[in-house]
């Protein structure tokens, strides 16, 4: 099965990669533009795996996207290049334009040229998207379906919900096979420390004022990134084409107190007797922060039934220990 993983040298993109290299049947194209916040240093020990190649390609690049996607002859289609930093889309969103929207346009472009010509069997387009795009919920609120409307309030949201109904046109339109997902927060290994868990720990560890936006109450559903991972493995598998399916956890914690969690389980890693969460200063709020995400993801666990759910405190302790691991190169990534 030959997979193409368009954004492989960001967070999920480097999780995915390294799940499918396990599976000898897999062949995979990694397709990246490599910006400032991309971590192709830990895909470096794939370079003489056979079974691996990346092309370092902005989907903005039509002639040269075309000519790989051509050559490399996908099966499936993993369409994760994306900016998604919502504080960067506030300060400056054109680059969200450009990359999330123009570059979605492209790639499907192609990726229909491409699947009319040889209609291939079993060829799926999946769409990597965010539960961001529904909006924010007050605290009573019932979590999100995959019916419930659109209601993106950040640049990064509404630039993801225009690449969303992209796919879905082009779905409609051509019958181009795709899937469109949309998942609740992820963190663990390999995010890159611009993200609240991996600023937590690296501005913890390294005695510097831990930054909490407003009073912390804001509300996020985390999922542990390689259960994510492999929801979207079997998805290519058993996933439905036109569909849309939301994966989620079912937990739910509040900045502020994710935080405090964080700390303790880092107290514990550390073996150190220091209480970082005297380290904690609340902030300035981000501009229109949306109070609350959560989603229901049923749907896609009535057709996958063997991803075994990371409990919350398990993945933040194999997170820490990642980070601690690798604090060395990570510390240098803090700006701030």
């Amino acid at each position: 099965m030959n997979i193409i993983v368009t954004g492989g040298s960001g967070f999920i993109g480097i999780n995915l990669i390294k799940y499918l290299i396990n599976i000898k049947s897999c062949k995979i194209l990694n397709i990246d533009k490599l910006t400032s916040t991309s971590m192709n240093y830990w895909l470096k020990n794939l370079e003489k795996n056979k079974r691996y190649k990346f092309k370092r390609i902005d989907l903005i690049n039509y002639k040269k996207l075309n000519e790989t996607i051509y050559k490399f002859k996908p099966d499936i289609i993993f369409n994760l290049a994306a900016e998604s930093h919502v504080d960067t889309s506030i300060s400056n969103p054109q680059i969200f334009i450009k990359s999330n929207i123009e570059g979605t346009f492209n790639i499907l472009e192609i990726a229909n040229s491409y699947y009319q010509k040889f209609k291939k069997k079993n060829f799926k387009f999946i769409h990597i998207s965010t539960d961001e795009v529904y909006g924010s919920l007050d605290i009573k609120d019932k979590p999100k379906d995959e019916n419930s409307a659109y209601m993106p309030n950040s640049p990064y949201s509404a630039s993801k919900a225009s690449s969303d109904y992209l796919v879905r046109a082009w779905n409609r339109t051509y019958n181009l096979p795709t899937i469109i997902t949309h998942c609740s927060n992820n963190y663990g290994p390999y995010q890159y420390p611009e993200k609240l868990i991996p600023v937590i720990i690296l501005k913890a560890i390294s005695n510097k004022k831990i930054p909490i936006y407003g009073n912390g109450k804001n509300i996020r559903e985390w999922v542990y990134v390689e259960d994510h991972v492999k929801y979207l493995y079997y998805l290519a598998i058993k996933g439905k084409t036109g569909e849309v399916y939301n994966i989620g956890s079912n937990y739910e914690i509040d900045n502020l107190n994710l935080c405090k969690r964080i700390c303790l389980v880092l107290k514990k890693a550390n073996k150190k007797n220091i209480d970082y969460t005297k380290q904690i200063q609340f902030v300035k709020d981000r501009k229109g922060h949306d109070f609350r995400y959560a989603i229901n993801s049923n749907k896609i666990k009535k057709i996958i039934k063997n991803v075994k759910k990371t409990p919350l405190n398990l993945g933040l302790q194999k997170t820490i220990k990642w980070y601690l691991d690798n604090s060395e190169w990570l510390i240098k990534k803090i700006t701030k």
